[in-house]
């Protein structure tokens, strides 16, 4: 089994940052992809930022050019550093985590991590 556990998330004011960090232990060969998603109440979860093998990241257009995805490989962290935060950016992050469990096996399914709460007041 895989486990995702996230930290770093607060109250911050608008404009403000903050950084949240994604920790992945367990039965890990390799992470294809990790990164975020996030949920604000009564609407559907959406990604914010992934960062695949090799570098490449994805990210919600919101947010594009104000946070950045980065990923440590060794440590099997990854990091979202959020800047000029907005009161619509709101919302539990979840981690996500895409994995190999052995070479070329992937997991037969994504993790997700428990949640982290962003409040970012105006």
């Amino acid at each position: 089994q895989v486990q995702l556990v996230e930290s770093g998330g607060g109250l911050v004011q608008s404009g403000g940052s903050l950084r949240l960090s994604c920790a992945a232990s367990g039965k890990i060969f390799s992470i294809r992809t990790i990164g975020y998603y996030r949920q604000a109440p009564g609407k559907q979860r959406e990604l914010v930022a992934t960062e695949a093998t090799g570098g490449r990241s994805n990210y919600l257009d919101s947010v594009r050019g104000r946070f950045i995805i980065s990923r440590d490989n060794a440590k099997n962290m990854a990091y979202l550093q959020m800047n000029d935060l907005r009161p619509e950016d709101t919302a539990v992050y979840y981690c996500y985590a895409d994995v190999d469990i052995a070479p070329l096996t992937p997991a037969p399914s994504p993790f997700w991590g428990q949640g982290t709460q962003v409040t970012v007041s105006s």
